[in-house]
């Protein structure tokens, strides 16, 4: 092409036929997103949503599900909930691309404790405690504050792009949400799944509730550890007589009675609840005599010469060494069945003078601690399930701590104490309780030891403050007993034949929770807060039996279908009874566990809809959603329905910082799509998303991202080219016949019908990096390094009717025609803005479905020709970048490369193809044969180049040196070819 240096009777700038485009170079993202936005939201009265799904409707188009596991409505979104509405979007979109019609309800989950605490500090600020407010004005708080941040958050997800019917979205608060949640708490409740049991629970002091186990967190915690004695009270007169050995020892020389079985724990404050010590049927036990103690001791050790422990062998040295003991003696084995000890602190009240039994329990091993283990069938469950094993009574399990974690005042000696703080600066501290018990047990003689351990301790989830086992009335859901309406099975049994029968992407996941679902135990619902859904039911006073009457029930269902929660908490019992005795019921005033609410979704956003259905086919959420909603709606609805509520289940990892670090605002190294939107737009975030593997953990950070950017540009610049090369085609000017495209154009053909199979078959499978990263290589590689570098010349410098050009300009035309749509799902805001600048009336992007793609497309001799080809090629490249870097040429153009071929294949692979245009070079010359002395390289073998120079003159117009430049009289200064494209435009614009 000529330049201002060339010096020529005409300038033949204007002849040149460049790409011409408005599509610009800079995105400008953050501007001409809420554009795009605002242009999709005018289509329909549900936007483009609801356009493409009436589109697809009116074609009969499949049915495709993606339920929405519901965001908690508290706070702005963060980057976890950008990645999930992406990733649900790249499916909403992919499945409307490849044909489908989608039913995506975007919901939120609204009840709990995150929002009570919102809004106990709000009353707190105005001077109010919590019980001071009346529970209606406290409930209808929480409502509010929650349809704030429901309003919020949606108008975050739409930045992003994220298609949904917004205009029905669901919310477990709604009435009629509510309502149907209690409908299906009470298909449990008759169908005998459901019960009440006094059985230690998790406990949250600080939010004064029960936990269920997928609200339990674990958390590194350092713990008080004790050694302490119980003394042995009375022994099996049959098992144990006087002592074999020399020394005449009786085990337990009673009277007097010195010998002691130790235990170890890492909770002190449980010891007043203890009732029994547990042994390990298996484990091997002694008794051992301290005959000498440590010396030049800081401190005098709680051991004493004489004392007579009993403990387990294969822990005998860790004890002694806890107790400071030099030296002693294994004076017998012992067999603890049938002994039974007395309370440690009995000799300071009567109130713990009872017998302690040791009683044979599996769950004890000898691997740390003392072989014994300190049961207190209050505050643990294995602990509980001994003590019943053994025949001991329910009611004989005491309550020793309250709801707000301290001593009842009942509980001898520490009355009122706190275990774990509720109030304060302390709140979720450990109180007084563990130093005021270990202080007692060292006045009674029977600490032997104590120190400190770190352990993995839970803690709630929420409040990130350690909980308890208590003893608790709670409702639970059984999952071993038989149903008659699930054919006879359990729940437990319901559900794992359910996680067999579901699709897992990854398939890892199916194991992850199965282990979950077969290890778990009954299924705890209630919970003792003011903002959920009511366990609503009355229960018989003398008998503790559910009220479960058909007419009670539906007089509650529609007054909270008419009122919500509040009109069960605020109208009179005799408004739901009827004609029975109000005096004979209990109302239960509960809430169910926020998980039953969104494990309840399915019941109120998919059924009893036209256009949607359950199971639904896809289930998308965080890994961390195996013990939380995944579960919960797999054994909300094979409890009520007898499968899962999904056909497939997808899971995402985390997304941590560049350095792989979990995000903390304390840290300061959160990422905000707030911020990348603003900044950078949201295509960015979308392109982030699309190109990690989101089954693991990802990482974003400023690197991350400006490595994004880079990728986004070059699928942009490669785009913007298509758009201009493409301007003005039509109809009229394409090729029609395969047979008449050259090689090259039939090598992308045979590549674009490979990238359709990758492509469907990636979307089919969620597999989105699998669409994005072959598409970036292909336009990166087989289009811009490869097919618009060789054809470049063609499209500027051919006539637009020459053969080639058309062939050339038709295939983009494939290609614009399939990227598109192909990438519309992921990076739509581009692909949306590149369609309708080139078809501003064809209608939105997002209503096409991918074409399909001819199988005569499909030429693997093509395939396997350009792959010799472009070896070939290589090699020329490097022996031209030599010269140039030698200063021998300055351009390709200046080059007519010899280029020797000893293998026949490759020398073959050149029929029919222009090796001058390929090599980008004026001219070039193929040689079978091998040369000495010209340059190779190691790679590619058999080839080698003379880079020679260009003869004859330089084309004013295409720059090519030929030596028929100036053979057409009518153009002096250009090549044949030049000379007719020319002839072709002046033609046209002859005046």
């Amino acid at each position: 092409m000529a330049d201002d240096a060339t010096t020529t009777a005409r300038d033949y700038r204007e002849t040149v036929f460049l790409p011409d485009t408005p599509f610009p170079m800079r995105g400008g993202l953050p501007k001409k997103e809420p554009e795009i936005l605002e242009g999709w939201a005018a289509l329909s009265d549900k936007g483009l949503y609801g356009a493409v799904r009436a589109a697809r409707q009116a074609a009969n188009a499949p049915l495709f599900v993606l339920h929405d596991g519901p965001p908690y409505a508290n706070g702005a979104i963060h980057i976890g909930h950008a990645l999930n509405k992406t990733l649900k979007d790249f499916v909403v979109r992919s499945r409307f691309a490849l044909g489908y019609d989608v039913d995506y309800v975007p919901g939120w989950d609204c009840h709990g404790l995150p929002i009570e605490w919102k809004i106990e500090e709000e009353f707190r600020a105005k001077g109010r405690r919590k019980d001071e407010v009346p529970a209606a004005e406290f409930r209808k708080r929480c409502r509010e504050y929650a349809a704030g941040w429901i309003e919020a958050q949606k108008v975050e997800f739409q930045r992003l792009g994220v298609l949904g019917d917004w205009w029905n979205r669901y919310a477990t608060m709604d009435y009629a949400s509510e309502a149907t949640i209690v409908a299906e708490f009470h298909k449990f409740a008759t169908s005998g799944q459901l019960y009440r049991g006094s059985k230690p629970v998790m406990w949250s002091p600080v939010e004064r509730t029960a936990l269920a186990d997928a609200e339990i967190e674990y958390h590194d915690h350092t713990s008080p550890a004790v050694w302490v004695k119980f003394p042995v009270k009375a022994y099996d007169e049959d098992r144990y007589a006087v002592s074999g050995n020399e020394a005449g020892d009786n085990v337990f020389r009673l009277p007097p009675n010195d010998a002691s079985v130790v235990i170890w724990t890492t909770t002190p404050w449980t010891i007043p609840a203890n009732r029994a010590i547990s042994f390990g049927p298996k484990v091997e036990y002694g008794l051992y005599e301290v005959e000498a103690l440590e010396e030049n001791l800081e401190f005098a050790p709680w051991s004493k010469v004489g004392d007579r422990l009993i403990i387990a062998d294969k822990l005998a040295e860790d004890v002694r060494k806890a107790a400071k003991v030099a030296q002693w003696r294994r004076a017998e084995p012992v067999d603890p069945t049938g002994l039974i000890c007395a309370h440690p602190l009995a000799t300071f009240d009567e109130g713990y003078g009872f017998d302690v039994p040791l009683l044979a329990g599996d769950h004890v091993t000898d691997d740390a601690g003392t072989g014994f283990v300190h049961t207190a069938p209050g505050h643990g469950a294995d602990d509980y399930l001994v003590w019943l094993k053994s025949g001991y009574a329910l009611d004989a399990i005491p309550d020793t701590v309250d709801p707000d974690g301290a001593y009842f005042p009942h509980v001898p000696l520490f009355g009122g104490l706190k275990v774990i703080e509720t109030e304060g600066k302390k709140a979720g501290k450990f109180g007084p309780a563990n130093g005021a018990v270990m202080d007692k047990l060292i006045e009674a003689g029977n600490l032997l030891a104590r120190g400190r351990v770190e352990h993995s301790y839970p803690h709630s989830w929420r409040s990130k403050a350690p909980v308890i086992f208590r003893n608790t009335p709670q409702w639970f859901i059984r999952m071993d007993q038989a149903v008659p309406s699930l054919g006879g099975k359990t729940l437990r049994e319901t559900a794992v034949q359910a996680i067999a029968d579901t699709a897992f992407h990854p398939d890892a996941g199916r194991n992850r929770i199965g282990s979950m679902v077969e290890t778990r135990p009954d299924w705890l619902i209630s919970r003792q807060r003011a903002w959920g859904t009511p366990l609503a039911m009355f229960v018989d006073k003398e008998t503790g039996v559910p009220l479960m009457d058909e007419a009670v029930n539906r007089r509650i269902l529609d007054a909270i279908q008419d009122g919500g929660s509040d009109a069960w908490f605020e109208l009179p019992d005799e408004h739901f009874l009827g004609d029975r005795d109000p005096a004979q019921y209990e109302k239960v005033v509960d809430i169910l566990d926020v998980w039953f609410d969104s494990g309840s979704t399915h019941a109120f956003t998919l059924e009893g809809r036209n256009d949607s259905r359950s199971p639904a086919d896809l289930y998308l959420e965080g890994s961390d959603q195996h013990r939380g909603w995944f579960q919960s709606s797999l054994l909300e609805s094979c409890g009520t329905r007898g499968r899962a509520p999904y056909k497939g289940v997808l899971t995402h990892g985390f997304t941590q910082d560049e350095n792989g670090e979990k995000m903390s605002k304390s840290k300061g190294n959160t990422v905000e799509p707030q911020t990348i939107t603003k900044e950078s737009g949201a295509e960015i975030l979308r392109l982030w998303a699309a190109m990690v593997d989101y089954s693991e953990d990802q990482r974003i950070g400023k690197t991350i991202l400006a490595t994004t950017t880079d990728a986004y540009r070059k699928l942009r610049n490669t785009t913007r080219y298509l758009l201009g090369a493409l301007a003005g085609f039509d109809e009229a000017e394409r090729v029609t016949d395969y047979a008449d495209f050259p090689p090259l154009e039939k090598y992308i053909l045979h590549r674009l019908w490979e990238l359709d199979a990758q492509v469907k078959a990636a979307y089919e499978a969620y597999r989105f990096s699998d669409v994005i990263r072959p598409l970036i290589d292909f336009c990166q590689g087989d289009l811009s390094a490869l097919f618009f570098d060789i054809r470049k010349d063609s499209l500027y410098c051919d006539a637009p009717t020459a053969l080639r050009r058309r062939a050339y300009r038709t295939v983009l035309d494939y290609v614009f025609e399939r990227l598109t749509v192909w990438l519309s799902p992921l990076t739509s805001f581009t692909m949306e803005e590149a369609w309708t600048t080139r078809f501003p009336d064809a209608g939105s992007n997002v209503l096409r479905v991918m074409p399909e793609t001819p199988t005569a497309w499909r030429n693997d001799a093509e395939a396997a020709r350009w792959a010799k080809v472009e070896a070939v090629t290589s090699v020329v490249t490097a022996a031209l970048e030599v010269e140039r870097r030698e200063k021998r040429i300055g351009s390709a153009l200046e080059a007519a490369p010899v280029v020797h071929i000893a293998d026949p294949g490759l020398l073959a692979a050149f029929d029919g193809v222009d090796a001058a245009e390929v090599f980008r070079t004026s001219q070039a010359t193929l040689v079978a044969g091998e040369a000495s002395g010209a340059f190779a390289v190691d790679e590619v073998k058999g080839v080698a180049v003379e880079p020679k120079l260009a003869e004859g003159k330089k084309c004013a117009r295409s720059w090519r040196i030929l030596p028929e430049v100036g053979t057409d009289p009518r153009y002096p200064e250009l090549s044949l070819r030049d000379a007719e494209a020319v002839a072709w435009w002046d033609s046209v614009h002859a005046v």
